[in-house]
């Protein structure tokens, strides 16, 4: 898809397999339910809920610090350079304002899933590759040099101060 497309997309989340415990795990569960005719549905979520949920989510406290490091963040991956000189060579095309909106999204989910009432940097940082990997479109040099996305993104949240 084209990088407009792309970012369009609220996460690139990766997933890998499982280990021989889980895969061993998934063929006993499939067993089982082939032999019961089939899995049970989950009950289904009201629509209430989830808006609730949302609700929730969104209304948790977010100090300004926190907002900062967010925009800070995505200014980095415009401005790469001014953090640092590998940076600047690594990021061609930096990440849309829709990132800016992903990243506060997807960090107040995660506080809200902890159980916190509200977003640390803690929580930025363990979104943020889910958020910005593919949002980021690195250089020749970076791709022929196996740069990754995600080292870039190490590297920004090395570089870019919480507060």
């Amino acid at each position: 898809l084209p990088e407009a497309q792309l970012d369009r997309f609220l996460m690139h989340v990766k997933v890998g397999y499982p280990d021989a415990a889980a895969e061993a795990e998934i063929l006993r569960l499939t067993r089982a339910e082939a032999r019961s005719g089939g899995a049970a549905s989950p009950a289904p979520l009201a629509q209430k809920t989830v808006f609730d949920a949302r609700s929730e989510a969104l209304g948790l406290h977010m100090a300004d610090v926190v907002e900062h490091y967010i925009v800070q963040l995505v200014m980095a991956t415009r401005q790469p350079a001014a953090y640092d000189e590998r940076l600047g060579n690594w990021i061609e095309y930096g990440a849309s304002p829709r990132a800016t909106i992903a990243l506060d999204r997807c960090a107040r989910a995660h506080a809200w899933l902890r159980g916190h009432d509200f977003v640390s940097p803690d929580d930025v940082q363990a979104i943020a590759a889910d958020v910005l990997r593919h949002r980021l479109i690195l250089s020749f040099e970076a791709e022929a040099n196996g740069i990754t996305p995600d080292h870039v993104i190490d590297e920004l949240l090395t570089l870019v101060p919480t507060a």
